[in-house]
């Protein structure tokens, strides 16, 4: 892409997804996404009732009088997002491929994050890592992730969401907020999830299209599976063939859901032809009432 038409789309996508993260989705991230732990603030005379163990006794013996240490909630938070950019993204019947989706959704997150001033940081994969960009803070950051999202070439085109967790789980160390966005078609990648969700907040976020639950009945078409390569014909005139192909996405979906609700991973499911404004917000509010309680 050159980098003339790169700017405008990137000033483009950046205008729409930080008025919608800022309108819709700032306050209600702050208040489900919330530090852990303790950071240091300041110290202060002590008072009556002070805990003793919060005195500060280098700062007492220099000034002859107790003072203690005061702390408050660690706010900065870690933000990754695990972005499946393998060749099953281009993919779409209805208003956008799954990777327009991605991108805009990766867009409005980061600008989330930022917002809350937290640090985000994004792992590119298909079958393999592709790229890694660590966590920082800033708008300069932001822009560069949406320059990756709408020009990054990956090598390759399979998917392998295991490899990607292994990877993540092995570079961040601190607790993180993580992302997973992809359409969960994928080979076992159920040990790396739990490893990662037993340390990180974790929630997979679902892309699919439309016709990935239903078929038209159009006669014989030709179906190519865009990792592989391979070919098939398909017979949408036969009751039986689109009844199996339908149970099979079912099945699929369902396995998906019970693994995530097995390991404690939240799932957000977002089509390519609906709005991801309201599905968010649901989701969002649902933390916020688990928290509550």
């Amino acid at each position: 892409m050159e980098t003339t038409e790169l700017l405008k789309k990137v000033r483009k996508i950046e205008i729409r997804t930080r008025g919608i993260s800022r309108q819709l989705f700032s306050g209600e991230y702050h208040s489900v996404f919330k530090g852990k732990g303790m950071a240091f603030s300041e110290v202060r005379e002590y008072q009556f009732g002070d805990e003793i163990r919060t005195i500060d006794w280098n700062v007492t013996a220099r000034l002859n009088h107790p003072y203690v240490k005061v702390f408050e909630e660690e706010r900065e938070l870690n933000v990754m997002l695990l972005i499946d950019m393998s060749n099953s993204q281009n993919f779409g019947t209805q208003k956008q491929f799954k990777k327009d989706l991605i991108i805009e959704l990766s867009a409005v997150l980061s600008f989330s994050a930022i917002q809350n001033n937290d640090k985000i940081g994004v792992i590119f994969f298909t079958d393999k890592v592709e790229k890694y960009i660590p966590p920082k803070k800033g708008k300069s950051h932001i822009l560069r992730i949406i320059r990756e999202l709408l020009d990054f070439k990956p090598e390759n085109k399979g998917t392998d969401i295991g490899e990607a967790l292994k990877f993540f789980n092995n570079v961040i160390k601190k607790r993180s907020i993580v992302f997973i966005l992809s359409d969960f078609i994928s080979s076992d990648f159920t040990e790396p999830l739990k490893f990662a969700s037993s340390r990180h907040d974790t929630i997979a976020v679902k892309i699919y299209d439309y016709r990935e639950l239903t078929m038209p009945n159009i006669g014989l078409i030709q179906s190519v599976d865009p990792e592989t390569g391979k070919q098939i014909w398909i017979d949408t005139s036969n009751s039986n063939v689109l009844s199996e192909y339908e149970k099979f996405w079912e099945e699929e979906d369902y396995k998906l859901s019970q693994l995530l609700v097995k390991l404690n991973v939240d799932l957000i499911k977002l089509r390519t032809d609906e709005s991801y404004i309201q599905p968010l917000m649901s989701f969002f509010k649902r933390r916020r009432s688990r928290i509550a309680v």
